[in-house]
């Protein structure tokens, strides 16, 4: 078959978070992103996972504190007009400029409870046990929570919707004797949590995570929250592209099945959506994703835990680097990460990774053919130190860049030269490779080795078609060394100790673009 009957190789994806725990609560975030859009785009960024921005209980949240879906920074409530990333208008010209350059917007969807009610409520309850929420360790009682939510600053603009007890399944406080425990509320219509089966079994039933944790039961909720989601997709300029779900685990999944329905009906089938179910257990992983229908991705929670094992190992086996993981389970339903905010440093779900080992952990997720990769913002421009004063004039950095600051290096590897066939070499504990062949219309595919000990090589296969080319190190870690490929396809390539080397043909299309500062 000729080339020009074959179809065109779609171009690899890259997605971005564009946050970090610590980013400065300065209400100028969305004006960072927009200024940033332009490079990232040029280092093949193409989605962009935005924080939450719908107004929290204050300007120094970071929107998992959610107080009002529908105000994103456009009305004085809880003490100010904007968020902690700026204004609605701020938000719009973000948008406005990733529609201009072709990059997606993926919001971050906080849909599981709601924080910062703006009066008590009395309403019937039974504490129950926090590791076991199954069981009752008081008979039923009145309390005095924090379940009444007027939004008086936005009025009934976009919703006229209130939320009082009877939309609550729960709640962590007794204002009328000031007692924090877990209360699982009686309503008129709820006997409490979620169904079994409907939302994780861990703790018995963990449909309670934090604040005042919605009803789904109750269709005035379900309408609420389904009308958002349509009022959203219209709101912002171009639309979003997708939705990453907060907190999946705890909120009904019949409800999440029908959200995703009502939007593809009636905007088009095309959304991207991705679940945070952080667990590591991948049997639970995949059941959840069968339940899904497989209409929804999930961040690798394994995958990040196996790069934080080898990473403080001493020359552990990189051969296992993928055992367990969804990416290799169900690559098409992978989102594949390094780190991200609630596994940085100073978090909960902290799973640290030896600095020298990321370089080595972004190539296997940017480089190899399966899962959709995600880059993390506090990796590709630093952490801000927790101790930095907010607002901060110019804030102190905890960490810098990542990757030595090679993280765009290996998006734009991606984006040219990570494509076609994929060959493993995965047959030496503390040095792996692999090679991509390339296809008919991206012909130039890439070379990689990478060691966890010392120096590390590997004689790799890269195809008789490219006998006689010079091949080097796009990272520039190999400097002054080529390896010219033999007439059987074959060349010798290596890499510096606890290092990683990626070889392209030095003549490649695009290979121009690995000679400029690329931060």
């Amino acid at each position: 078959m000729g080339e020009h009957n074959q179809e065109p190789t779609p171009e690899n994806m890259t997605m971005m978070q564009g946050f970090e725990w610590y980013v400065p609560a300065d209400q100028k975030h969305w004006a960072r992103l927009e200024k940033h859009i332009p490079q990232l785009k040029k280092w093949g960024i193409d989605n962009i996972w935005v924080p939450p921005g719908c107004k929290g209980s204050s300007n120094q949240g970071n929107g998992y504190d959610i107080y009002d879906l529908y105000d994103l920074g456009e009305f004085d409530q809880k003490g100010s007009t904007a968020t902690k990333w700026g204004t609605k208008d701020q938000l719009l010209s973000l948008c406005r400029k990733a529609q201009e350059l072709g990059v997606g917007i993926y919001w971050d969807a906080v849909l599981n409870h709601k924080f910062a009610a703006d009066h008590r409520e009395k309403c019937q309850a039974i504490e129950v046990d926090p590791n076991d929420r199954t069981k009752n360790i008081s008979d039923k009682y009145e309390i005095d929570a924090w379940v009444g939510f007027d939004f008086d600053g936005r009025g009934e603009k976009y919703s006229d919707m209130k939320y009082h007890w009877y939309h609550f399944s729960g709640v962590d406080y007794n204002a009328a004797n000031g007692k924090s425990a877990i209360y699982k509320i009686i309503g008129e219509q709820s006997t409490g949590w979620a169904r079994s089966g409907d939302v994780d079994s861990e703790k018995g039933n963990y449909d309670y995570l934090m604040g005042s944790d919605l009803d789904y039961s109750h269709p005035e909720v379900t309408s609420d929250v389904l009308a958002w989601g349509k009022w959203l997709a219209q709101e912002l300029p171009g639309g979003i592209k997708g939705i990453r779900f907060d907190a999946v685990k705890h909120y009904s999944e019949d409800f999440l099945r029908r959200f995703i329905h009502e939007l593809d009906t009636t905007y088009g089938e095309g959304w991207f959506f991705v679940g945070e179910f952080w667990k590591d257990s991948l049997q639970d992983m995949t059941n959840y994703l069968d339940r899904m229908n497989h209409k929804f991705s999930l961040f690798d929670a394994p995958l990040v835990y196996n790069f934080s094992e080898i990473s403080r190992g001493n020359s552990a086996d990189l051969r296992k680097v993928f055992d367990g993981t969804l990416v290799s389970r169900d690559p098409i339903s992978a989102v594949t990460l390094v780190q991200n905010h609630d596994t940085q440093p100073h978090q909960a779900l902290e799973a640290p990774i030896a600095d020298w080992f990321k370089p080595l952990a972004y190539t296997l997720i940017l480089l190899r053919d399966a899962g959709y990769p995600c880059i993390f913002y506090g990796d590709l421009y630093g952490i801000v130190s927790p101790d930095s004063p907010s607002p901060p004039s110019s804030p102190e950095l905890e960490s810098g860049p990542s990757c030595n600051k090679i993280l765009p290096l290996l998006t734009l590897t991606r984006k040219l030269y990570a494509y076609g066939l994929q060959a493993s070499y995965f047959d030496y504990p503390t040095c792996i490779g692999f090679v991509r062949y390339g296809t008919w219309d991206r012909p130039y595919g890439c070379a990689v080795v990478m060691s966890n000990a010392g120096e590390g090589s590997k004689r790799m296969h890269v195809g008789e078609m490219h006998a006689g080319e010079r091949w080097t190190d796009v990272l520039g870690w190999t400097q002054g060394e080529e390896v010219v490929i033999q007439p059987d396809g074959f060349g010798e390539f290596r890499c510096g100790g606890c290092s990683v080397s990626v070889w392209v043909n030095c003549r490649a299309e695009g290979r121009e673009l690995f000679d400029k500062d690329l931060l």
